[in-house]
């Protein structure tokens, strides 16, 4: 990645840097399947929100003083239909408040639709160099399904404006959607496959509770494919992205060998990250955080009090260890024993029942050497299961 014109000349790798996440918290619409915290609004005072946003933003800067940040990534929601002045103005403050990597990556979600895609030579302009598109589906009829507010022609549209504007592209698709056969998805995998994105996210449909699909999933109105079905379209979905030289290096993330998404590894790999806006979490000196959800009651503590906490919660070591494990068996990579016991305090051998990780590496699961536990391709597709099994509680 070419040097950021915002940097601080700081050189400085993922493992010791921070993660800065922006919550956008509005869309035009809720997806049926979508149980993030996000909301639909009639308008937005722009310029209240990014006052507010740029506030709460300091607060977590005095309470990380010095932290080299490595990411900065605009979530939501819809972070596309913020300002770009807005954008703007949060990367600015970034660099103010901390000292910034070299090759710091700022990473804005983006809804394909025709209004947010004209905004982005904004966000290039003001700093943006990884754009993540929620295309969803390179289909129509199944774009309807999901909810979404785009058609495939403005999803395409969408990705070539996005390549020819952003030095980093990825865009996320969801598989095992009704209906979905082994063959449906190799031809849609393989047009996906064929933009030369260097990033893929590539998510297996769940029903999440309190969701519109989760009511539709009841009354037996949505099918899902089979166990067996959903088994093939993950193998499918490995040995394609394989082969096109974007292996998997998370459980639903597919990247060019140093295109991995800074932002995420930070989480993965249990770094400390802050998050600013409704509803974000953050880990920072062993302490979680956690940001009123409710965007009018967000605001209005920020605007109070000048910061939007609903809880600080320390974190013992234990828990630290428990966070740390499921969070890095979901990499290809698996878990670092050295790095593990310096970011939770506790060794991985006594996180873990190590006779449960003896047995699940006899059946061909796991890997657990001197240096690294993880999931081999075969116990990533039963992960929860190999969790369960291997930990302590």
């Amino acid at each position: 990645m070419t040097s950021n014109p915002l940097s601080s000349g700081v050189s400085v790798s993922g493992e010791d840097g921070l993660a800065v996440y922006v919550h956008w918290p509005f869309c035009e619409s809720k997806c049926p399947y979508c149980d993030f915290n996000s909301h639909v609004r009639e308008s937005v005072d722009h310029a209240r929100w990014r006052a507010a946003l740029l506030r709460e933003l300091a607060n977590e800067a005095s309470l990380t003083p010095g932290r080299p940040v490595v990411s900065l990534f605009f979530g939501g929601g819809t972070p596309s239909l913020m300002e770009p002045a807005t954008v703007a103005a949060i990367i600015d403050a970034v660099a103010r408040h901390w000292p910034v990597a070299d090759d710091v990556e700022i990473t804005l979600e983006a809804n394909p639709g025709s209004v947010e895609a004209a905004r982005f030579k904004g966000f290039a302009q003001a700093g943006v160099n990884r754009v993540s598109l929620g295309v969803q589906a390179l289909d129509d009829a199944a774009l309807r399904l999901l909810g979404r507010r785009h058609s495939l022609a403005e999803a395409l549209a969408a990705l070539e404006l996005a390549t020819g504007t952003f030095g980093r592209v990825s865009f996320d698709l969801i598989y095992a959607r009704p209906g979905h056969t082994v063959d449906s998805w190799r031809a849609e995998l393989a047009r996906a496959l064929a933009f030369g994105t260097d990033h893929l996210s590539l998510y297996q449909l769940t029903i999440e509770p309190q969701t519109r699909f989760a009511e539709l999933y009841r009354r037996g109105d949505l099918v899902l494919p089979d166990e067996e079905t959903q088994a093939d379209l993950y193998q499918l979905t490995q040995e394609m992205t394989a082969q096109a030289g974007l292996p998997l290096y998370e459980i639903s993330n597919h990247a060019r060998p140093g295109s991995e998404s800074h932002h995420n590894l930070v989480y993965w790999r249990y770094g400390d990250y802050v998050g600013v806006g409704p509803g974000a979490h953050g880990r920072r000196n062993a302490v979680a955080t956690q940001r009123r959800r409710k965007p009018e009651a967000w605001l209005e503590s920020v605007e109070t009090l000048g910061h939007g906490l609903e809880e600080e919660t320390p974190l013992s070591p234990g828990m630290r260890a428990d966070e740390a494990l499921v969070m890095g068996l979901r990499l290809a990579e698996g878990i670092d024993r050295a790095r593990f016991l310096a970011r939770t305090g506790v060794a991985l051998e006594d996180a873990i029942d190590m006779d449960a990780a003896a047995r699940m590496a006899a059946l061909g699961l796991v890997e657990l050497t001197p240096a690294v536990l993880r999931a081999t391709p075969q116990g990533l597709m039963v992960l929860n299961s190999l969790l369960a099994e291997l930990a302590r509680v």
